[in-house]
Order: structure tokens, then C-alpha cells, then sequence
């Protein structure tokens, strides 16, 4: 496919000036004349330079990767359909839609984009870490970051011990037998061609654990309303979470509260002094 420069530039131009700064979390200022976001601010939200993205939207700039539309597509909020049509704008072919792929709806995005003060986080069906607030960092560290397998906290939670630190050691057993349960219904879902099956596989070739739980055959184990978090600075957390699904995306909004007055509520105050220096 040919890169379309004049309707890749009139479409990034018209996406950002339909989104006004509170649409994506940003405060509008005082002094604002712009009509719509500014090329600055899609850039950021979009994790790369002004200059690169005002080029994209002159029409002068280089051939984006898959990855570069990508980004530009979750920062400008876009549906899959407005994706997928800036990436054949771009000259890229859209991928397969799925249920374990990485684009976040912008309904989730919206709400997340308002939760600064809160700890929260959006994650696949997998457990892959999509995003996260500030203060979701300061609770369970930059989880985004990881790449292969162990982007699923099920994978690295038996490829990596040092992942279970941060929960309560009593919950341990349960959280174990939580993760293949999950990981056997996402694999039986999708197939045996599919992420989860492959997890599976190298989990089964990696860990003892895992195989003596996976011959349980156990299903339909959720998890509770309360979590037990150990955090390296603020020690025992006791805090409910809030689950909003995106059925269409197969994407979950996780919400963390603790109760008001209760120790772990002052706590989570001092998440954001904390900040992720803890990690």
C-alpha cells in the first residue's frame, strides 16, 4: 500500500482539533487560542517529538512505522475504525481484529485520562499492563514496559518470583491457582494458535508449579474485591478494586480504593509523594 500524505495530514489536522485538552486529561490554561489540542500536545500524548508529528500533519514528514500510527492513534483517542484508517493512510495494512490487541477504546481512555488521583490501570484480557496512571506507577510499579510473555502478569508471575512480592504472601496459593485458571479459559477461547496457548506451552516447559496446577483443570476462579498489596515504602495496602470492561476490546479498567479513614486510605495518600521513586 502507498502512503496517502495529503489524507494523512488532513485526517491528523481534523482529529486533533476535534479534541479539546479535558477529552485527554489535560488542563485547558487560561491563555489558550487554539482551537483544539496543539501539534505539542498530540505528540506527547503520543510518546514522540513535535517536530516528527508536525511533519506528519504538513505531509512532509517520513513514512511512519505500524508503530508510529499506532501511538498517534491511541494519543489522538481514535476508535479501531478511525485507526485502521489512519494506518491505510499511512500505507500500512490494518491488523486482524482480535480480542487481545493493544488498541485501548477511547471510552476506557476517557475515564482513565480522569483517575490522576487515583491508583489505576487498563490491561488485557492476558493481564498485559496497557496503561496506567501516575499514581498506578507509584502503587505497582512501571509494568507497561515489558516485552514478550512477560507482559502477562499470569506468565511472569511463575517465570519471575521476585512478581510476587508485591502482593500479601497469604494470597499467594490463591493467586497462583487464580492465573492458570484464567490463562486455560483465555487459551480454550482463543485457540491453540493463539498468545495464550503459547504461554501456556512455555509455562508448562518452565514450571513445576504451573504443570501441578494446570492438571487441576480449575475454571471460573475470580478474583476478590479486595487486594492485598505490599508496597517497598508503604508496606501493607488493603484496597478494593473497581473492574470496568470494554467488551469489544476484551480490556479491563482496574480502580483501586481503600476505605476513607482506614489506615490504607492515608496511605494512598502518600502515593504521590512517593511517586515511583520506590521502584
Amino acid at each position: 500500500m502507498q502512503i496517502d500524505r495529503a489524507g494523512l495530514s488532513e485526517f491528523l489536522l481534523r482529529r486533533r482539533a476535534a479534541l479539546q485538552p479535558e477529552d485527554v486529561g489535560l488542563p485547558r490554561g487560561a491563555r489558550r487560542r487554539t482551537n483544539g489540542l496543539r501539534r505539542e500536545e498530540v505528540a506527547a500524548l503520543s510518546h514522540m517529538s513535535a517536530d516528527y508529528y508536525a511533519r506528519l500533519e504538513r505531509g512532509t514528514g517520513p513514512h511512519p512505522s505500524e508503530q508510529m500510527i499506532a501511538s498517534i492513534a491511541q494519543g489522538l483517542h481514535l476508535s479501531l475504525d478511525e485507526r485502521d484508517h489512519l494506518l491505510r493512510l499511512a500505507g500500512h495494512q490494518p491488523p486482524a481484529r482480535g480480542a487481545s490487541g493493544d488498541h485501548i477504546g477511547p471510552g476506557l481512555l476517557r475515564i482513565l485520562d480522569r483517575l490522576n488521583d487515583t491508583p489505576a490501570e487498563i490491561v488485557s484480557e492476558l493481564g498485559e499492563t496497557l496503561r496506567q496512571t501516575p499514581l498506578g506507577v507509584a502503587l505497582t510499579g512501571e509494568t507497561t514496559g515489558f516485552t514478550g510473555p512477560m507482559r502477562s502478569i499470569g506468565y511472569r508471575w511463575f517465570a519471575d518470583p521476585a512478581s510476587r512480592r508485591l502482593y500479601a504472601a497469604e494470597d499467594h496459593e490463591f493467586l497462583s491457582r487464580l492465573w492458570v485458571s484464567g490463562l486455560r479459559e483465555v487459551a480454550t477461547r482463543r485457540g491453540p494458535v493463539s498468545r495464550a496457548a503459547a504461554y501456556v506451552e512455555l509455562l508448562l516447559g518452565s514450571s513445576e508449579e504451573f504443570r501441578a496446577l494446570w492438571e487441576r483443570h480449575e475454571v471460573g476462579l475470580r478474583p476478590g474485591a479486595t487486594k492485598h498489596f505490599v508496597h517497598p515504602e508503604l508496606g501493607a495496602l488493603e484496597l478494593s478494586c473497581q473492574t470496568l470492561v470494554d467488551p469489544a476490546e476484551s480490556h479491563a479498567l482496574l480502580v483501586y480504593t481503600a476505605s476513607p479513614g482506614s489506615e490504607s486510605h492515608e496511605k494512598l495518600q502518600l502515593l504521590s509523594v512517593i511517586g515511583a521513586q520506590a521502584f
